[in-house]
Order: C-alpha cells, then structure tokens, then sequence
C-alpha cells in the first residue's frame, strides 16, 4: 500500500481501538456488551465512508486486524489476537482432535508417503501401511512439485463420515492399490509416552493442556498403576500450558480431598478457589514434577500446587513463569482473542508471574537468552531470589514467588543435547525426514524386532552416521559438521526409527535412554525408602 495514505491508516487503527476498547469493558453486563453509543456509531460511519465513497479502495478488514494486534500488543504478553484464519486449527490443536483419514506422512519425492497410520484410525482400519504412496483421492492427482502439504491436507481432510478412495503405490505389488477409507476423528495426542522406568516408577509426558489431556493422562495412569507404578515421573518440560481446567484434574489425582489446588483473583478482586476432591488414584503414591525454563502456565500450576502442599518432588530448572489466565472470546466475524482475565496463585499465595514491565515484548520472550547468559541454567546458585518473595508450605518448606516454580531438585542444562547444530537439524526436520528414508531402503529388514528388542539392542552404525552426513550435503548442499555430537545423532536417529515403526512413545523411550534429568529421578526413587 502506498506510505501516502498511512496517516489515514493510523487515524483509523486509533479510532478502531476505541471501538474495540468499548467493546472488551468487562463491568458491561453480556447484554449491554455490544449496544450502540455515539462513538462506535461515529467509528462504522467513518468506515462505510471509507468503503463506499474513498476515491481507492482500502481493505477496512486489514486495518481492523493491525488495530485489534495494537492493542494486544500493549497489554500484558499473553493476550493474543487469533485471526480466522487460524482459528480453526488453534481450536483443533486445543480440542484434542480433527477430522481426517489418519495418517502421519511425509512429501517424499513430490508423493504422499505415510510414515505411520493413526492406531485404530481410518486409515489402519482401510488397510494402509508405512511406506505406502497416495497417488489420487477420489481420482484427484496427489503428486508434483506445485502441491503444497496444506493442498494435500485439503484434498485427505472432509466432513466426518465421508468415503475418500484412495489410490495407492505399495512396493512389492505391481499395480496400484485402492482403499476407501472413512474420514473419522483423528486424536491429537498430548500425552506422548507412558511407560515404565523400573519396577515402581511409572513415566508419563504431557505435551500440552488439551480438552483431551485428562482423558489421555488418566489412560495411561491406569496402566501404569497395573504394571506395579507406585511412583510416577510426570514429565512437563517444555510444555506451554493450556486449560486451566484440565491441570486442576490432573493434579487432582494426587491430592487429598480438600487441599487447595490454585485461586485466581481478578481485577476486581473476586477469589475464585479449586480444591481437590475425593476421586483422586494416586493420592498415596510418590510424583516426580519433570520442569524446565519451557514449562509454562497450566504446567506450573501442576508443579506449584504440589510443591505448596508438599506432595511429591519437583525436578529440573527453574520454569517459565506464566500466572495469567486468560478467556477465548469471539470477535463476531471468525477471529477471536485470547484476553487476560486474572492471576492464579498457588495454594502458599505465590504468584508466579515474572514481570513484563520492561515494555518490550520481544524482551519477555528473550528471557530464555538471558537466564543462559546469567549461568542459571547451569548453576542453581545463580538463580535470582528474592526474600520478599518467601512463602512457608505447611511442612515448613521455603518456597518462592516471582518469575516460575523454583525445583527442589536442580538438574543443570544438558548442553550435549543442546547443542545448536542438534537443534537446527531436529527443528528443521532433517533427522526424521533421513530416519524415514533408511527405512525405505529396507522395511523387511526390521520385520522381526520387537518393540523392546528394538529399543534395547538396535544401534545405528557408523556407516549409517555417514549416510547421514552425504544426505545433509545433499539436501543443504553445503556441509553440517556434527563431528562432536555423532552419538547424540545416533541416538535421535534411532528414536526417530523407533516413533516411525512403533508409534506412541516409542521416541520419548530411546531419548530417554540418556536424560540426565529422567536419570535423575530415577536416582531419587531408588533412594526413597
């Protein structure tokens, strides 16, 4: 757009957010929210002018958007505008599940490649198969260099119920495969392992605080409980958050009836206190809380009312430091945002939130940066404390408020396995996308491990290590020296094998092989009488 109309840009963004302002006044009751008064109407009026007699056309949409984004800007750093076109997959993110067919794949080579079917989805139940190619849906062609994956995701997604026929090249079969299947919901999981760690300590990891996660925990605690778990490592790190709603379940199953979980209190003071109740199955065993600089909001509300009712051992590094809660509210045309509302306080009183006074937001988000440069994450004496942040659990242990849940047990920094080269090479895909394509080479091959044979015997070879290497160059066509770092290579090559041939916590079970924090607390519980 042309800079000589921005000051008509900007005057209108400053009336926008007056008439959004208006709107956002939480003393309104619900029905007199959105009546009409002189300034809003003033605002429509200026902006059907703007539409319908401006000498150009401007997009009033757009304008709205980069106002409503003003605002949020200038509040606290976790209230969010959610545009509507991204609504939809913020939901089903947070929903727990989509519609679909099912699968987990890879554009190999401009095809569709499924790494994994969804177990007992539609997709598993038609007959598909790792490795198989999807070359049409519903004669539709699925391959080429000018499909995008939120083209091919089009074509897979539908109304649930529907039939897609699918056309698919296997190897071994000579001609092209047909399956119908039928689009059903698809769960997106939160929980990502649930396993035994010795004869008594169960692990579990929550990803996220999803509508489906107390369904997805509580699964897998019941499983584990069978197994003989009379201990559970919960392993939070570098989980955000979510439904507050959801950690107060979640910690409820370890609290006795009554104990306060959490209160949060609003701008007018209201107190609106959670308590435990009776349903709770792991009232009488022991919780290891795994957290670190990642683990944020409803994750320190989980480590924090534990750690207030002196119920378990908190592990790890200090966490986020996230004490807001924040209500999802529809702007009338698809979008939404995501407003701060109160703060949460743990059962001592603390409150966890650090502070976002700075007036930078990119600051706020930076603070990972800067508890690296101050040493904390390698040293728990570097942490900054402050005494007037003192609170007393009932046992008499001192805890702290102020800037995220401090552990009773520090674990420092792996910096071996958070190597930048490391990082680059997961974020960016390149060790699961060679994992998949080993496979490729030789599926047969890894026909006869066991899920336990696999993950305890199997090693990725040096030879495989240089494939690796010659499929780097390839790919980036330029060099990654990962020279230091080839055993933490290895081993996320071998756990990206194992999630593509075993699926559900498979990954977490190999990674987990050489966590310093997972054998932390695996030390803990051995010397717990």
């Amino acid at each position: 757009m042309n800079k000589k109309y921005w000051p008509l840009l900007f005057g209108v963004a400053i009336a926008a957010g007056i008439f959004i302002g208006g709107k956002l006044d939480f003393n309104d009751t619900s029905d007199r929210l959105f009546t009409s008064n002189s300034k809003k109407d003033k605002l429509n009026r200026l902006i059907d002018y703007i539409d319908h007699e401006y000498v150009e056309d401007v997009n009033t949409d757009s304008i709205v958007d980069v106002t409503v984004n003003g605002i949020m800007e200038n509040l606290d750093p976790h209230s969010v505008y959610i545009p509507k076109e991204d609504l939809q997959r913020v939901t089903e993110n947070m929903k727990g599940d989509f519609v679909g067919i099912g699968i987990n794949f890879n554009t190999f080579r401009d095809t569709i490649t499924v790494i994994r079917t969804i177990e007992n989805g539609p997709s598993e139940r038609a007959g598909l198969k790792g490795g198989d190619r999807i070359i049409t849906a519903n004669g539709d062609s699925l391959f080429g260099r000018d499909l995008t994956n939120g083209d091919l995701v089009k074509k897979l997604k539908g109304p649930i119920d529907t039939k897609v026929v699918l056309g698919v090249i296997r190897k071994g079969e000579e001609e092209p495969l047909e399956f119908t299947v039928v689009r059903d919901h698809i769960p997106i999981k939160s929980v990502d392992a649930g396993y035994m760690l010795t004869n008594k300590l169960g692990y579990i990891k929550i990803n996220r605080f999803a509508e489906s996660t107390y369904k997805e925990f509580k699964l897998q605690l019941t499983k584990l409980e069978k197994q003989g778990a009379t201990e559970l490592a919960l392993d939070l790190r570098d989980n955000p958050g979510g439904f507050l709603g959801v950690a107060e379940k979640i910690v409820d199953e370890f609290l006795e009836d009554d104990k306060l979980i959490l209160f949060t209190k609003n701008k007018r003071g209201d107190i609106e206190k959670s308590f435990a109740t009776r349903r709770g199955s792991f009232e009488k065993g022991h919780v290891y809380v795994m957290i670190d600089e990642n683990s944020a909001s409803a994750s320190e509300i989980v480590a924090g009312a534990l750690q207030d009712n002196d119920k378990g051992t908190i592990v790890g590094r200090r966490s986020y430091g996230k004490g807001l809660v924040q209500r999802e509210m529809q702007l009338g045309d698809g979008s939404a945002v995501r407003l701060t509302v109160s703060r949460y306080y743990t059962p001592t009183g603390r409150s966890i939130q650090r502070s976002y006074q700075k007036g930078h937001q990119q600051d706020y988000f930076d603070d990972y940066y800067s508890r690296l440069d101050s040493g904390e994450l390698l040293d728990f004496n570097k942490i900054e404390i402050a005494d007037s942040l003192k609170f007393i659990t009932p046992k008499g242990k001192t805890v702290y408020g102020g800037g995220g849940i401090i552990p009773d047990v520090f674990v420092p920094l792996d910096e071996s396995m958070q190597n930048e080269t490391i990082s680059f090479l997961l974020r960016r895909g390149y060790i699961r996308a060679f994992a998949f394509e080993f496979l490729e080479k030789d599926r047969a091959a890894f026909g006869d491990f066991t899920r336990t044979e696999f993950i305890e015997n199997f090693h990725i070879s040096d030879e495989a290590i240089n494939e690796f290497q010659d499929f780097l160059n390839e790919k980036r066509r330029t060099t990654i020296v990962f020279v230091a770092y080839r055993e933490e290579v290895k081993q996320y090559i071998k756990a990206s094998l194992a999630e593509q041939l075993f699926g559900f916590g498979a990954y977490e079970e190999v990674v987990n092989k050489k966590d310093i924090m997972v054998e932390e607390v695996i030390k803990q519980s051995t010397e717990t009488k």
